[in-house]
């Protein structure tokens, strides 16, 4: 039986590491499809309602717009896109570790006295029914339109989904698990970082992948009442204003603030495979 059980155990771990590759491959293989297909669709949509290149343009003619001049006699386009990127990332990614701090805290806090949960939850929700657009400006004006107020406009749109799932997983332990701790004279401190802490990991990854994307938006968003020119926000507001004559450049400015929003949310996600490699899913 013994030996059963062991040869069992050497074709099970076999399989498993012949059918990730194969997962792996597959996930790849699916993602290039959809975006073929999303490629067909976008020329079906052109075709279909008969749209012209000034309404909406060939996919192709945004990507050669990246080699084009921004403007005459000027560098190309992907050169200034990359630096307004850059300039954007900084303030997202001051904004995300801002607003990830301010989360954490607050999740925790509500998750050890009840009394502020009941009492302060809602009005963090209530907070998230404001529009951006609405409170930007004010943020702006109160800053004195510093550089800071894009950051802390990102921090808003990042701290409320990193508090929620925070507080989430901060109650998902097994009770028995803290009654053990409690058992064993765990202070409250030790309770937290050996059981509740390692618990909720997954919940504030999961919250930290949606808030990596909302700080790029909220970046590009307090960079437009700001009046900061050299971020996405002030390249994708300049293109708007000559869509009519060049629409590739527009869409090209949106297509790079895509992308690094798709680079955070890489980097979580490989932050949170390197910190929950040793935990079994």
């Amino acid at each position: 039986m013994r030996r059963f059980i062991v040869w069992f155990c050497v074709r099970l771990n076999s399989a498993v590491a012949v059918t990730l590759p194969k997962r792996r491959t597959a996930n790849k293989l699916a993602a290039l499809l959809v975006l073929f297909s999303l490629a067909l669709l976008w020329q079906f949509v052109k075709l279909v309602f008969n749209l012209d290149g000034r309404t909406l343009p060939h996919l192709w003619e945004i990507v050669l717009a990246f080699g084009e001049p921004a403007r005459r006699n000027g560098p190309p386009l992907i050169n200034e896109l990359l630096n307004a990127a850059l300039f954007t990332a900084q303030g997202a990614f001051f904004g995300f570790v801002i607003g990830a701090i301010l989360g954490f805290v607050l999740g925790t806090v509500f998750a050890h006295v009840p009394l502020l949960e009941r009492s302060l939850v809602p009005y963090v929700v209530a907070s998230q029914t404001v529009p951006i657009l609405a409170i930007a400006p004010m943020v702006v004006i109160w800053l004195r339109g510093s550089w800071w107020s894009v950051p802390i406009i990102a921090a808003y749109l990042t701290f409320f989904p990193v508090t929620i799932n925070t507080l989430r997983g901060m109650k998902s332990p097994d009770p028995r698990a803290l009654e053990l701790m409690r058992s064993y004279a765990a202070t409250t401190w030790e309770t937290l970082w050996k059981l509740r802490f390692p618990a909720a990991l997954p919940a504030i990854f999961a919250a930290l992948k949606i808030a990596a994307t909302s700080s790029v938006v909220g970046a590009i968003i307090a960079e437009l009442p700001a009046g900061v020119q050299r971020g996405l926000g002030g390249a994708i507001l300049n293109f708007n204003q000559y869509y009519i004559t060049g629409p590739q450049r527009l869409w090209a400015a949106i297509t790079m603030a895509a992308l690094v929003g798709i680079a955070f949310y890489l980097m979580i996600a490989l932050v949170e495979r390197l910190a929950l490699r040793n935990i079994v899913r």
